[in-house]
């Protein structure tokens, strides 16, 4: 079977980034000529947190990781035959892109499948330094923002997501047997896993929601500059997303921290609502 040309593998990955994506149709907003590599970037990334988390994987996850870090080391010396590693292989020449960064997020899913617990806060944000954060320096460099200060600012905004993605998920996780609220904070509000297994809102429960979504809002705004100093092509994507995250937290928040019967999520209206928002950023602002 012949390989499959640049472009046929840049369109696949399109293809399985618009059928996939969570919160935010990745690249749908981006300019046409950097959506191929959003969209390689995705279908690497989307494929490899499958493996870690769907259950169809469940007794080949360090099998199926190990090998796409094969196919990773491939597509970097130009040996790629899958059409996500063809186009990744394209993606990563033409921006540059180092290893370590793709290595790292090979790295957190990986963690996924050997790790259920989380001691310290430390340790939380290390898991999100390698599962999050090179996304958005990945972003940085395919829209060439080059100014130093930009890939702290970008870290972030993107810890900030991952930590609203885990506190939006949390009953979903508990279900899976995964918990990524630390340890020492269910010991400082006193709430015991078993509360957590039930899906019960105690008063503690609600306080210990309640900082861990603080801690999150600090994140943004830590990162929420980034919204403005990025080239104009970058900014509504970015916008969007900061947006998209912070309202994660308001609806965490409304429903009385209650992530057991109301999954806080985004529907048709409120990503409409969101996109209108990001698009009137600076005249709000103003």
């Amino acid at each position: 079977m012949p390989s499959l040309s640049v472009d046929e593998s840049f369109a696949i990955c399109r293809q399985r980034a618009r059928a996939h994506y969570e919160n935010f149709p990745v690249g749908l907003f981006v300019p046409k000529d950097k959506q191929p590599y959003v969209h390689a970037i995705y279908a690497f990334a989307r494929a490899a947190d499958d493996f870690a988390d769907e259950p169809r994987y469940e007794g080949m996850r360090r099998e199926k990781l190990d090998e796409w870090e094969r196919r990773l080391h491939g597509a970097y010396e130009g040996t790629a035959e899958d059409p996500i590693f063809i186009a990744l292989g394209e993606t990563v020449r033409r921006l540059d892109i180092p290893k370590p960064l793709l290595l790292d997020l090979l790295s957190a899913f990986r963690q996924d499948t050997e790790k259920q617990r989380y001691e310290t806060w430390d340790e939380l944000l290390d898991y999100c330094r390698r599962s999050a954060d090179p996304v958005g320096r990945l972003v940085l460099l395919v829209f060439g923002q080059e100014d130093p200060e930009l890939p702290a600012l970008s870290d972030a905004i993107c810890t900030g997501l991952q930590l609203a993605n885990h506190w939006q998920d949390l009953a979903i996780d508990v279900a899976r047997g995964r918990l990524y609220v630390p340890r020492e904070l269910l010991d400082r509000f006193a709430v015991k896993e078993w509360d957590l297994n039930a899906g019960r809102v105690t008063a503690e429960f609600q306080a210990l929601m309640a900082e861990l979504v603080r801690r999150a809002r600090e994140l943004f705004a830590r990162g929420k500059p980034l919204c403005d100093r990025v080239g104009q092509p970058l900014r509504f994507e970015m916008r969007l997303v900061w947006l998209g995250g912070s309202s994660i937290l308001d609806r965490i928040e409304a429903a009385g921290y209650d992530v057991f019967r109301h999954r806080p999520h985004h529907g048709a209206l409120a990503k409409a609502r969101l996109a209108w928002r990001a698009w009137r950023w600076r005249a709000a602002s103003a």
